[in-house]
């Protein structure tokens, strides 16, 4: 079963920036090969259950293995089974929706 996550990976007890222990977490993602995207408060990342759930687990090993004593996460995550679908057409979906809004506009 393919699944589209978004993660939030927050290393507690580390000081005020945490910018070494996401550089560390996005390396492993890289290195598992799945298709990601980082974003401002987390990272998308698609591609089958058990290779997106071990990369979530090698995230926190790895966060640990830095010095972190606590880490919390948060998982949003879908699947469908209709399709398949990947996270740059549903952002491509509502991306063509929105053009097609201004383009009716600027006709206007």
């Amino acid at each position: 079963m393919r699944v589209i996550v978004d993660l939030c990976v927050v290393p507690l007890g580390v000081g005020v920036s945490v910018s070494p222990y996401i550089a560390a977490c996005q390396r492993e993602i890289e290195a598992a090969g799945l298709e990601h995207s980082m974003h401002a408060y987390g990272t998308n990342i698609e591609g089958g259950w058990d290779e997106v759930m071990a990369v979530i687990k090698r995230c926190h090993e790895v966060v640990h293995e830095l010095g972190a004593p606590r880490i919390t996460t948060t998982l949003k995550l879908g699947t469908r089974i209709d399709r398949e679908q990947h996270m740059q057409e549903k952002v491509s979906s509502v991306e063509a929706l929105l053009d097609a809004e201004r383009q009716g506009k600027d006709l206007a």
